[in-house]
């Protein structure tokens, strides 16, 4: 297999070490062969020089809806179109993922199960674009949110079956709604929604078949049921208290905070085609959002990267925005990044292969103008993507 030698440029490697300058790697085919930091030694293959460059590994993103467009109501193109055509539209998200830095993903809800099928193809070579691991349907209770292209299940034995019926369809995760949300009418988010009980018997499933699990999770009542119930992350986690933040870092439980959401949700508002109770559910929502965040990063709670790519306005090339508002929120730079790369992998239990620059890990990275711990805003406008050792984007 061909190699190639990159050289001369200042390594953030995803572990949160400091930035070792003057360093290089060999690639080998898809995976990386040698890391080292001086001198090059003599070389007749093919050299990237990337002097003044940074390179750390491609984002992880861990929570978006691969087949939403994200305009003021995503949902209204999702229960009209085919499969086909969702289909269609996630093969082009999947690459715009891609394409602005974000190598690997875990989309938690697509209409249909249509993920699954985006996922294989990935794998199979059919479809270019960043890989995925997957929930499928998500399970609600009736009426609850989500429900429209969720499994509504009601007591124990249902969520039970749910969650059997995903894993039999091939979902890598199953994902539980443990409280209402903004995007569904006639539900608030801080309300809980399934039972403890009824998540515990969806999660054993899961758990038995080496599955993780997660859940949307806004109000602290059914945040604190889900985590009793040994979830494996609470996503968005907008009304913390003390004894949930307490909780989570005691049965290790991982917090997807999805800052973006409602930030662009409040933003764009009703003139950019919002429903109005959404907007006021987001408004309503947001400061505790974001101090709930703070509380949690502050407490040593483990935190990966998620967008929720796909809500209204939320682009499935904006990832970036996430680390800013983390950044804004308080979070230290490298500390977003750690989020993005070595956190996310660990969630997704894709470690072995990515997340970090480590040799024999598949050569995902990105290279940089400038630093991202002091201008995180260059991961919008980056330099060159490389998925498995394969320049993406130039």
């Amino acid at each position: 297999m061909k190699k190639v030698l990159y050289s001369n440029f200042n390594l953030i490697d995803g572990h949160g070490n400091n930035i070792k300058e003057n360093s290089y790697m060999m690639v080998q085919g898809e995976r990386i062969l040698e890391i080292g930091v001086g001198p090059i030694y003599e070389f007749n293959g093919d050299i990237v020089d990337c002097s003044g460059k940074f390179i750390m590994p491609g984002l992880i993103n861990s929570h978006v809806h691969i087949t939403y467009e994200p305009i003021g109501e995503p949902n209204s193109i999702g229960h009209s179109e085919s499969f086909a055509k969702a289909a269609l539209r996630g093969s082009r998200n999947l690459q715009k993922h891609l394409h602005s830095g974000t190598t690997f993903l875990r989309s938690l809800g697509t209409d249909g199960g249509v993920d699954l099928d985006l996922r294989d193809s990935i794998n199979e070579g059919i479809i270019d674009g960043a890989e995925l691991i997957c929930s499928g349907k998500v399970i609600t209770m009736t009426g609850g949110h989500g429900w429209a292209n969720g499994i509504e299940a009601d007591g124990c034995d249902e969520t039970r079956k749910a969650a059997r019926s995903q894993l039999k369809a091939g979902a890598d995760v199953i994902k539980i709604m443990a409280t209402g949300g903004v995007m569904t009418k006639g539900v608030e988010p801080g309300s809980a929604q399934l039972s403890m009980e009824e998540m515990k018997s969806a999660i054993e499933e899961a758990h038995k078949a080496g599955r993780k699990t997660a859940t949307h999770a806004q109000g602290t009542e059914g945040i604190k049921n889900a985590i009793l119930a040994g979830i494996d992350s609470i996503e968005h986690g907008i009304f913390l208290d003390e004894e949930t933040i307490n909780l989570m870092i005691s049965k290790d439980t991982y917090l997807v905070p999805t800052l973006s959401a409602p930030y662009f949700i409040v933003e764009n508002g009703i003139d950019g085609g919002i429903r109005s109770d959404v907007v006021h559910k987001a408004e309503g929502i947001i400061k505790s959002h974001f101090k709930s965040f703070k509380m949690a990063y502050d407490a040593g709670v483990k935190i990966a990267m998620g967008n929720d790519a796909g809500t209204p306005f939320n682009q499935h090339t904006t990832a970036w925005m996430e680390l800013k508002l983390m950044i804004d929120a308080g979070m230290d730079p490298m500390d977003a990044i750690i989020t993005s790369t070595y956190n996310s992998a660990d969630l997704l239990d894709i470690l072995e292969d990515y997340g970090t620059i480590e040799v024999n890990k598949f050569a995902d990275f990105l290279i940089l103008d400038e630093n991202p711990l002091e201008n995180i805003e260059t991961l919008a406008n980056i330099n060159s993507i490389y998925k498995k050792g394969k320049l993406i984007i130039n």
